[in-house]
């Protein structure tokens, strides 16, 4: 049996068609047994993650979740990059998720890939640090909890639509990098033809989950080398 993880959070964005409500929210209930189900693609919309992600599919991404306090439904939703290092082997699963661009992405994610944890919906959105897969997609139980935020009526057991990976705690970043210093640098490099001209943070920016570049990955990197622009 699966031992019990807490949940994570992403930023609101657009719910699938099913669901009403923001994406990507914590919850309090354990996990099922048999959550490690392999995951079925069952997405009415049947978009593949691989036509989702181009034909090469990223080895990089960016994840959020909520850093501050917020109810949804009487649940907390918070959980930031402090709450992930406190959880058993730093370890958690990602979980919520209730949009199908988003979901194909978390289907798209290898082991051992890495990400950004991107601290939303808070009084200073940014980077707060790295972490990396270390379970690929598998059914989202809070799909089936009728007392859970992120219910969904419409998603069967035996074909599920949701999906969610489990997360490690890699480190911190250096300094923490501000949405504002990554929208200075988007903007320069629209003109300049920099490595952040078409991040996703901004083109798809109310989609938890984004895919990034080896180049936009580098760039943002070697930010916490250098002081903030």
């Amino acid at each position: 049996m699966p031992r019990p993880r807490k949940r994570l959070a992403g930023s609101a964005e657009p719910a699938g068609p099913d669901n009403k409500g923001p994406a990507g929210k914590r919850t309090k209930t354990k996990n099922p047994v048999g959550a490690s189900a392999q995951v079925v693609n069952s997405s009415p919309q049947k978009t593949s993650a691989s036509k989702t992600c181009g034909k090469n599919l990223s080895s990089y991404w960016l994840m959020k979740s909520e850093a501050e306090s917020r109810l949804e439904k009487g649940v907390d939703v918070k959980f930031s990059i402090e709450d992930l290092k406190a959880q058993p082997k730093q370890t958690a699963c990602w979980d919520g998720v209730r949009n199908y661009q988003a979901r194909n992405f978390l289907r798209a994610m290898k082991l051992e890939q890495e990400a950004f944890f991107y601290h939303s919906n808070c009084k200073e959105p940014g980077i707060a640090g790295l972490v990396k897969i270390v379970k690929e997609a598998y059914p989202d139980h809070t799909q089936f909890e009728k007392n859970n935020p992120h219910y969904d009526p419409s998603s069967k057991e035996d074909n599920p639509k949701w999906s969610m990976v489990d997360v490690q705690f890699v480190r911190m970043m250096k300094r923490f990098i501000t949405l504002a210093e990554l929208k200075t640098h988007h903007q320069a490099h629209k003109a300049t033809g920099g490595p952040l001209k078409n991040m996703a943070l901004f083109s798809r920016q109310r989609l938890s989950i984004q895919p990034l570049t080896q180049e936009e990955f580098d760039f943002i990197l070697s930010l916490e080398e250098k002081e903030p622009s």
